[in-house]
Order: C-alpha cells, then structure tokens, then sequence
C-alpha cells in the first residue's frame, strides 16, 4: 500500500478551536452515542433525567413527557425549578448556563445533589446544542422565567413572561431536535414507555406520565410504583411461576452507599438480573453486582449447612445454582459514581462492593432464619440445578467446536460454504427438510451455508441446560456456529458474519424463529447485540400475467402491484403457504439472493435487556394470561398475521 504526501501546512493555525457546542454539533456521536433513533430517543431521557435527579433530591413528584404532532417534545417537572439567579463565574442566569456550556449543572460538588444520573452533568447543553430550538421555562416565586435557544444559542435573554401559583415550582423544557443531524424525527412511543417506566420503578413514589399527541385520540401511559423496585421484580416475573410468593428485599446505607435489593425466584431455568446506580442500567455489572454474587453464593451455602440440607459430601453450590430461575434488581445510589469507559457499562467503586455485599448477608441471613420454608425451597431447586449443571457438562463438551485433530466434525445435515473468510459467509437456518432441500440447490456455494432443522427446537424457557444440549437441533447449531455458549462463548470463533433464521411466512413459522430467537438471546446475546442475527423475508404471494412474474412481501404490496397491472382474468395468484412450495431457483431469486432479498436485522441494546427478557418470556413461558394481554395490547402493530 503506498503513502501520499501531505503538501499542507501543519502548524498553530491549524488547530481547530471549536467554541461553546461547536464540538457537540461537530461530533454528537461522543456525547450521545450515534445520531440514529437510539441517539434521538437519548435525548429525551437526558432531559428526563436531570427531573429525576430533582426526584431523587426529594424535590420532584410528577414528570409529564409530551410528543407532539411534529415530533418535538416537552418534559415538564414539579422540582425546584433551575435557578433563575446570576452565576457569579459566567455572570450569565444559572439556567442559561446549564443550557449552554459543557459541563455546567448543580452535580459537580457544589451541594445541590448527592446523587445523579444523566451524563455527568452534560446533558441538558447537549440536548440544546442538538435542537432545531429549546425553549426553557422556570416556574419560581410566581413568576414564569423563558428563554429561547435555536442550534445552542441563546436568542434573547432570560425573561419573565407571565405570573404562576407562587406555590408552584419547576422547569418546563420543549425541543425540537435538529433534522439535520439525525437520522429520523420519528419517536417511538414504546421505546419512551419502556425506559420511562423502568426509571419509575427505580424512583419509589414518583410518577411519570407519558402523552402521544401524534394519534387521535391521544394514547398516555403513567407510570407510578410506590413498591419501587418490588414491584419491579413482581413486572419482570409476571409471566412466570414465582417458587415463593414473597419478594425478598433490602435496603440501607454503609459508607455512604444508598443499597436496594429485591429479589423473587420462579420455576424456570434462566436468570434475570439486573444492576442500576444512580437509575443508570450497568450491563456489564461491576462492583455492586459482585457484592450481591458474593453474599447470595455465601449465605446460602452457610444456610444450607447449618439446616443440614446439604449434606457433608456435598459440593457447596455455586452462584449459578443458587441463581437459577432468580429475578432480582440491585439498584444503588452512590455521590461518585466511577464507570469504567464512557458508556457506564461497568461500575468500579470499591465501596460499593463491600456496601451491597455486607447490607445483603446481614439481611437475608435474618430473613432465612424466619423464614424455613422458602430457605429450603430455594437450596432444593439449586440442589436440582447443580445436578443438572453436573449433566450438562458433559453435553457441553460435545457441543464444543474443535479442530478437525480433535474429530469432532461439523453436522452432517449442514450444507457448508467453501469461503473460509467470515465476513464472507452467512448461514440459513431453514425449517424442514423439505425448504432445506431448495436452499441448498438454490444457495451460492461459495458464502452460503445452510443448516435445516427438523420440526420446533425445544423450548429453552422451560427446560434446564442439560435437556437442552441433549437437543440434536440445538447441538447442531451450537457445533456450527463455533461459538459455544454461556461462559465459553467466544464471538471470536463465529464461522459466519450473518445468522439467517429463514423460516415460513405463518404462525408456525413465526413460532419457529421465536424459538430460535428465545435459544440465541438465553445462550448467545452477543450475536443479537452485535448484528449478526437477521430474519429472511419469503414472499407471501406470486403473480402471473402474460408470462410476467412479480412477488409479492404483503397484501398491500400485492394490491399495489394488482393496481398497476390491472385487475382481470389473465392474473394467477399465488398464495405461498411455505416455503417447500417454491423451487430452487424461485427461493433464489426471492428470499435468498443478497442483490434482491430482504432481510431484517434482529437488534438489541443494553438499554432494552429488562424489556426484552419480559417479552421471550411471556411469549415462551407457562402463564396463559400475560401472553394474551401482551398480544392484544400489540396487535394493532402486527401485520401478515396468517391466521
């Protein structure tokens, strides 16, 4: 590769200076993520955030978040309301300053906040150099105080503009987000009712009341728990069996670490566990999560021993035992929070580890001692859980992709592509022998591989690890795919960059991909969250006339087609009712053939874990009734159902 010389002078006057936001409208992906929906939709809790710091102070009960017809938002509190006063060191209005320079706020140690989320204090400037405009209105003394600012800049000063109740305070905010910087304006109302509600759950007694004013009538959600995290654990097993009815919970302060915990197990085989500081979601955990492990792992092995239910030959259990079918949230309140790298994925105070650790032991030692019962129902269950994971071991190891020195060979049902390059390859998870068939005539040799299942794969909502690596389906992708699973997962190992479950057009195909859906999120997320999952689209109809062909993905695509070639005798119509109903060369041209082909890629964030984890789970899981809400609270969204 050869170099080019730069000609260009590099000296001071090169150096870019970029002034006030300049920097966040110039690079608004290191302060918001990406400028994608995820970015846009950020910007909302940004503002909400800093309301909930006042909630979190004692000072906030009620935030109203408003989408209105164009898109633009308005969160409105009941809090102290910024303060309206001159700041000596800018010599501007406080609240101008919160809105205008980086790093400004009341959560740098000056004594306005003991604990805070948001970005560290950036995030009420940053949303406002990402606006088309912001307008802020403070309530305070009975008075209403505005001021206007288009792409960061103030476009008059702070101003008082009307009177209010001299008892009501707070801070009203309404933005338009800058269209020329994001990708889309269009916010999702169940991306909103999803975050805002966690943030209720994690905020005891304070209420958050989401509007929609983009539909008629108006669609609002609240959100108002004074259970708190209880009520959390209580959402999150909604769709499951709880093995006790209680939820076990603490709460305390050690060391200047605010700790809450709760936590319920249920009948089933996976863990859900969740970590939060200061309301911010920690997915990779950190030191609060290993104090929590620690003290779950120790007292219940020590329980155990002293009740004499497990017995002197015994093992003792590990922390995967004891969290088998576990719900649990750990929420801590901390003044400095330490993440390790920008994103706050992983929290690093030593502090906290000790805090959660010794309130956790101290609490559910006394609560075992009270309660017999439930002590022996949970060490039971992990007893059956050590037992099983004893026999999944062995499964494991044979479902561990090796060299072909080791002898453990690819499946023989998988057709694989001769491309030895990963970026290359994708693999086609067809349902039946019959579509498998097709796809390995019609696939291009050389990058496309295809594995065909035969019938469901287990469900791996209700069945323990061992059953499920002694499942012939699921071995067979776990050995293809290279990865293994759970702690050997290495998603350097993948064989293939795309993962494509291609499966019929109707509700046992839908069922099929659920399944295979549920298998990758319980056993290997990352594939979902790194983008290499996707869901072919086959078509639902063909049309013929005058020996013209044309697919059809949906009825409306199919009436628009009728619409431009006419609607007579001449047409045949072709309703697909799977896709053993296609030939080769038919399956190539519609479903399978990157230039033509539709795919949908399968993403998660972090951000939607706790949501996602309900989702798989009350689709997948025994209880009827959660499942029925869930689908008709979500059939409006729902299309090609085929019924």
């Amino acid at each position: 590769m050869g170099t080019e010389t730069n000609t260009e002078e590099y000296g001071a006057n090169q150096i870019q200076i970029l002034e006030g936001l300049e920097a966040v409208r110039k690079r608004p992906g290191m302060y918001i993520g990406s400028t994608s929906a995820r970015g846009l939709h950020h910007l909302v809790y940004e503002i909400v955030d800093n309301s909930v710091d006042e909630a979190l102070a004692g000072a906030c009960s009620h935030i109203r978040v408003n989408i209105h017809p164009d898109n633009s938002i308005t969160v409105v509190d009941d809090g102290r309301g910024i303060p309206v006063g001159i700041n000596e060191k800018a010599g501007k209005p406080a609240v101008e300053v919160v809105f205008t320079v980086l790093h400004a706020g009341g959560k740098f140690g000056g004594g306005g906040y003991k604990v805070s989320g948001g970005l560290h204090g950036v995030g009420a400037s940053v949303v406002n150099a990402l606006s088309d405009y912001l307008e802020v209105q403070v309530f305070h003394e009975g008075k209403v105080y505005q001021q206007r600012y288009e792409r960061g800049n103030a476009k008059y000063a702070l101003k008082v503009v009307g009177d209010c109740d001299p008892d009501r305070t707070g801070t009203q905010v309404t933005f338009m987000a800058d269209r020329s910087i994001f990708e889309t304006l269009n916010y999702d109302f169940d991306t909103l009712k999803q975050r805002l509600r966690e943030t209720a759950f994690l905020t005891k007694g304070l209420r958050i009341t989401l509007t929609d004013e983009r539909v008629e009538p108006w669609k609002e959600r609240s959100f108002h728990y004074e259970g708190g995290i209880r009520e959390f654990v209580q959402y999150l097993n909604k769709g499951k069996t709880p093995l006790y009815d209680d939820i076990i919970d603490c709460e305390g302060e050690k060391d200047g670490v605010l700790v809450e915990i709760a936590m319920q197990h249920n009948d089933g085989y996976n863990e859900s566990t969740y970590s939060f500081v200061n309301n911010i979601i920690t997915p990779e955990g950190g030191t609060h999560m290993t104090g929590f492990r620690n003290a779950l792992t120790k007292t219940f092995n020590d329980y155990g021993r002293a009740q004499k239910l497990l017995k002197d030959s015994e093992e003792n259990l590990t922390g995967d035992d004891i969290r088998e079918g576990l719900t649990a949230i750990i929420s801590i309140k901390i003044g400095e929070p330490q993440f390790e790298g920008q994103t706050k994925q992983k929290l690093g105070n030593s502090e906290a580890r000790g805090a959660v650790e010794s309130l956790l032991t101290e609490s559910l030692t006394v609560y075992l001692e009270q309660h017999p019962q439930i002590g022996k129902l949970i060490i039971e269950k992990s007893v059956m859980a050590q037992r099983a994971r004893a026999a999944a071991r062995k499964a494991r190891d044979l479902t561990r992709r090796k060299s072909a020195l080791d002898g453990l060979s690819l499946p023989g049902k998988l057709a694989d592509c001769t491309d030895k390059n990963r970026e290359n390859c994708e693999i086609f998870i067809v349902e039946g022998d019959s579509a498998g068939g097709s796809a390995k005539t019609a696939r291009a040799r050389a990058t496309q591989a295809i594995l065909p299942l035969r019938g469901k794969i287990l469900n791996v909502e209700k069945a323990r690890l061992d059953r499920i690596l002694g499942n012939a389906e699921i071995r067979a992708m776990i050995t293809a795919f290279g990865t293994g699973i759970h702690e050997d997962f290495d998603i350097e190992k993948l064989r293939y960059n795309r993962i494509i479950i291609m499966t019929d057009a109707d509700v046992d195909g839908a069922h099929i991909a659920t399944l295979l859906l549920t298998f990758f999120y319980r056993f290997m997320p990352e594939l979902i969250k790194q983008g290499h999952v996707y869901l072919a689209t086959p078509p639902l109809y063909k049309l013929e006339k005058n020996k013209k062909v044309w697919y059809a993905y949906s009825d409306e695509e199919l009436n628009n087609i009728l619409a431009e070639v006419g609607r007579d005798q001449n047409n045949k119509i072709q309703r697909y009712k799977g896709l053993g109903e296609m030939d080769a060369e038919q399956l190539w041209e519609t479903t399978m053939d990157p230039a033509r082909r539709i795919l949908k890629r399968v993403s998660m964030d972090d951000d939607d874990e706790s949501s996602v984890d309900v989702t798989f789970t009350t689709l997948m899981g025994d209880q009827v009734e959660p499942r029925r809400e869930f689908i008709e609270e979500n059939a409006a969204r729902v299309r090609n159902l085929d019924v």
